[in-house]
């Protein structure tokens, strides 16, 4: 049965999904890059992400490609796709990864202002959905058919999603860097009453990495 995934969702050793001042020039905000330091070198990402050859292998590399398997469809938070708030000014924007974005299926991304769909190279079609998170997750599966929906984040995506109990499973990776302040992505969350247990757990020479499954799922 298809489920819904979070892959390669970095927090810090405090909790922390991005950090504070998120702009244009920090997307992830103050440190944030530094959360996904175990991400970056790997073969998947050098290929998905950057259009590069080579790249390192082992833990991180197994968790980073799982994460592409079998998806047929993201579900993005706003600030995942751009750096606008409110309205859209004009239709410039079409994402943080240019004209060839590494989703490569159809993206549904969570906004209070409508704005047309944006096809891209590669197979990613940008659509974007007013209606909240369960309309969201009901177009996705419908564009995902048999195959997964991958919730790509943001912090705020996430818990929302976690609190309505529509996440099969989940894979944080914890990276061994303090932020101090930020977006917080299980505080207040009570996991174990949402019926999640940690089924892996694999530690690299910079993340450990955690599979949170929902018993229900």
């Amino acid at each position: 049965m298809p489920q819904v995934r979070v892959e390669s969702f970095t927090i810090s050793l405090d909790g922390y999904g991005a950090g504070r001042g998120q702009d244009l020039d920090h997307p992830m905000g103050a440190g944030g890059r530094e959360l996904h330091q175990w991400a970056l070198p790997t073969r998947t990402f050098q290929r998905m992400v950057f259009g590069a050859d080579g790249g390192t292998t082992g833990v991180d590399e197994d968790f980073a490609a799982r994460g592409f398997r079998n998806v047929g469809a993201w579900i993005l938070g706003r600030n995942m796709f751009g750096p606008v708030r409110g309205p859209w000014p004009d239709m410039e924007w079409k994402g943080w990864w240019g004209d060839n974005p590494p989703y490569h299926v159809p993206v549904f991304v969570l906004t209070h202002h409508a704005r047309p769909s944006v096809t891209m190279e590669g197979g990613t079609v940008f659509h974007f959905v007013t209606g909240g998170i369960h309309e969201a997750l009901q177009q996705a599966r419908a564009a995902a058919g048999a195959q997964d929906v991958r919730i790509g984040g943001g912090v705020a995506t996430l818990r929302q999603y976690l609190l309505a109990g529509l996440i099969d499973e989940l894979h944080i990776a914890i990276a061994p860097v303090l932020l101090g302040s930020g977006e917080h992505l299980l505080g207040d969350i009570d996991l174990p009453a949402l019926g999640y247990e940690c089924t892996q757990f694999a530690p690299s020479g910079k993340a450990a990495h955690v599979v949170l499954t929902r018993r229900s799922a």
